[in-house]
């Protein structure tokens, strides 16, 4: 394994927060030397995941107990990235799952500052973005939205500030490097197009016109409040016709829907990739919509993604059982009812 990377590191990096957290890893292993001491942290870092991933699943109780064995024990691909291959990815992930915990909790401020350090080392998280904002709209309106997106980009500049002041082009122009090339040996999710297709611009600026396309049918059709306009988010919640408060089987649909749209319509899936959304694959098939759909039928389209991450290389079966295996799972959710809201009286509203 390549030593640990310094805050003084020369490579490119995902993000600033990466650059801090690995460099407190980095000593703590004394200097990168301790390679099993970095396995034993990585090791509670998976355990603490897991402990923020049953919390949120408790908060809906879908998902029947006998698929948390899947969770814990089934998958070698996540064992691997979590606690062989110590990507910066899980890290990401566990903050993403605490700020969802506390967005459950109704502490919308701090997690969205917690949201904002869990993009701050991977840039993955933004897929979460679009079903995050439209929760605080529907929570906050367009005013109270916007005081928690400035102080998100506020932890951001904050993060970045001494890089941002050695080599402000270069260090943004890397870290938000949104026209990076992927390279096609490692793809797990587009093995059955031609090497030419895969690495066509016009191909990736089709994948994200039907990711955006996507996204809007879901917040127009299936996130949205019926007999209301969406515009009607813009307004401050007490002047809302019919104020409503959202439950936790929303907040945590929404967001789970957001960046498993973002995951179908990446342009490459990558093995590390996984633990993006490995941990809320359980809750999306579970609350879909086709309620005679059996578990046995839901357990083996886990099964199918799980064998399609771990075959290495990738091949051109395992790549288009992955998509139909996503095409099911994003049909459920289409066909999904709406999850009950709960009204609340104007009066009391803060």
């Amino acid at each position: 394994m390549a030593p640990w990377t310094t805050p003084s590191s020369k490579e490119t990096l995902d993000r600033w927060c990466f650059v801090y957290i690995f460099g407190a890893l980095y000593y703590m292993t004394d200097r990168g030397a301790n390679i099993r001491m970095g396995q034993y942290l990585f090791a509670v870092f998976y355990l603490v995941t897991l402990l923020l991933v049953f919390r949120i699943y408790h908060r809906t109780q879908k998902v029947p107990p006998y698929v948390f064995f899947f969770v814990c024990c089934a998958s070698y691909r996540i064992h691997s990235i979590f606690v062989l291959r110590l990507f910066n990815d899980p890290v990401a992930m566990m903050l993403l799952f605490a700020s969802v915990n506390l967005l459950l909790d109704g502490r919308w401020t701090l997690g969205c500052a917690l949201y904002s350090l869990a993009v701050s080392v991977k840039m993955n998280v933004l897929l979460f973005a679009p079903g995050l904002l439209f929760l605080l709209l529907w929570e906050f309106g367009l005013q109270g939205t916007l005081l928690r997106l400035s102080l998100c980009a506020a932890i951001q500049v904050l993060l970045g500030l001494p890089f941002l002041l050695e080599n402000p082009v270069g260090y943004v122009s890397r870290a938000f490097d949104l026209g990076r090339q992927f390279l096609f040996k490692w793809t797990v999710s587009w093995r059955f197009l031609p090497e030419e297709v895969f690495l066509s611009r016009y191909f990736h600026l089709g994948l994200l016109g039907v990711h955006l396309l996507t996204l809007l049918l879901f917040t127009l059709f299936r996130w949205r409040r019926s007999g209301e306009s969406i515009m009607a988010l813009l307004k401050d919640p007490s002047k809302r016709s019919h104020p409503e408060k959202l439950t936790s089987d929303q907040i945590i649909s929404i967001l789970f829907t957001s960046n498993f749209i973002g995951m179908c319509f990446s342009r490459s899936l990558h093995y590390q990739f996984y633990v993006w959304y490995f941990h809320t694959l359980p809750y999306l098939l579970w609350s879909g919509g086709v309620k005679k759909l059996a578990h046995l039928l839901r357990v083996l389209i886990l099964g199918l993604i799980e064998l399609s991450w771990n075959t290495y290389p990738s091949t051109v079966y395992s790549s288009a059982a992955l998509h139909v295996c996503h095409f099911i799972i994003l049909l459920l959710l289409w066909l999904a009812p709406p999850a009950s809201v709960r009204s609340v009286d104007k009066a009391k509203r803060p």
